[in-house]
């Protein structure tokens, strides 16, 4: 009798100690949902702006990413970054959105939204989805920079615009106010002529197709130098490693993990 009394027992306590743990469970999995609702939350409040054709989201009180979009055979519709600065009644924009639809989209916005001019456009490398809008920011008399290398493979590719471009050899520094920005080429990557931008105020990298989302695959490498890649990003790190934030040319933005990331893939 004892010991059909001991195994009662141990049935019992076994139900009490599940009954226990599937509230705690369920809590769980709804404290779950809750963090990933005000995370989703959070995304959202930072997009200030958003059409079928431009995306813009504030990521500081100086610095926005501008997301247009651009229809590929290999990849389909891809989302391209851009890094919008704005200071003190002016603005720089880094990368043309990728095409003159969405540059007027974004010319507009910053015009009307911070009443402000828009002093220069630099595009980080030849490629469509960094020169897809040039011309349009052209008609307006934007001054547009871009590297000697890049002008060179622009012309190269057979791609002309209603007035040139300024040219710089590997580095050239952009007046935003009272703040800077800094253009810089650490090496071949993606392309032979690739860019990034740092904004010392936020410290703030965009980094274009160099750099990569954590995740990302190696992409589209017809023009690019997959031996040198890694080397190139190891010393965007070595000259910033604390790094806030850094944007990718493609994905979501982060911080110097996105560099590691990036010299990983291509090692």
């Amino acid at each position: 009798m004892s010991k059909y009394i001991i195994i009662l027992f141990f049935f019992l306590g076994f139900m009490l100690v599940s009954c226990n743990g599937a509230p705690n469970k369920r809590k769980q999995t709804d404290q779950k949902l809750i963090d990933q609702t005000e995370e989703a939350s959070k995304t959202e409040s930072v997009i200030v702006y958003k059409t079928d054709n431009l995306i813009v989201h504030r990521l500081s009180d100086y610095i926005y990413q501008h997301i247009s979009f651009l229809n590929t055979n290999d990849f389909g519709r891809v989302a391209c970054n851009g890094m919008l600065v704005v200071n003190e009644n002016e603005a720089i924009i880094f990368d043309t959105p990728t095409d003159d639809e969405s540059s007027q989209e974004l010319i507009n916005y910053v015009s009307k939204k911070f009443n402000c001019e828009i002093k220069a456009v630099v595009p980080t490398h030849f490629h469509g989805d960094c020169v897809g809008g040039m011309e349009t920011f052209l008609k307006y008399n934007i001054s547009a920079y871009a590297s000697n290398k890049t002008i060179e493979l622009l012309g190269a590719n057979g791609k002309e615009f209603s007035r040139p471009l300024k040219g710089f050899a590997d580095s050239l520094t952009l007046n935003i106010g009272s703040k800077k920005a800094y253009v810089e080429y650490f090496g071949e990557g993606h392309t032979k002529d690739n860019v990034i931008v740092y904004f010392p105020q936020d410290n703030t990298i965009f980094g274009g197709c160099l750099i990569k989302e954590v995740g990302a695959t190696k992409g589209n490498l017809e023009d690019a130098n997959v031996m040198a890649w890694s080397n190139t990003v190891r010393k965007i790190k070595q000259k910033y490693p604390t790094a806030k934030v850094v944007i990718p040319g493609h994905g979501i933005a982060g911080g110097t993990e996105l560099l590691d990331y990036t010299v990983k893939l291509f090692e």
